[in-house]
């Protein structure tokens, strides 16, 4: 499994991002091999997050082609470029 963390900043008011988030919903529990993903709130005022469960790469690689992860910017109203991990995941603590 990968683990894709996401850091943006957004001039959004907080109320309006997660209205935008909840709207986009079903778009995300659709994706093929999206395990699971957290939005986040962090410490600055109008930085958010996502964190991604992805159960292969080649899921996540073709996430990134999508249409909906290139509307990402747009949505969210994202502020320079967010800041993008990846990594492998070794094991679960929990199923």
């Amino acid at each position: 499994m990968i683990l894709q963390v996401i850091k943006l900043k957004t001039n959004l008011q907080e109320e309006e991002l997660l209205r935008r988030a909840r709207e986009r919903e079903p778009q995300f529990k659709a994706i093929p091999g999206l395990v699971q993903k957290y939005y986040v709130k962090l410490d600055e005022p109008g930085h958010y997050g996502g964190v991604y469960v992805w159960d292969s790469q080649e899921s996540l690689n073709a996430f990134k082609g999508s249409d909906l992860a290139k509307s990402i910017p747009g949505a969210y109203e994202i502020v320079g470029a967010p800041n993008v991990e990846i990594m492998n995941i070794l094991f679960q603590l929990r199923q």
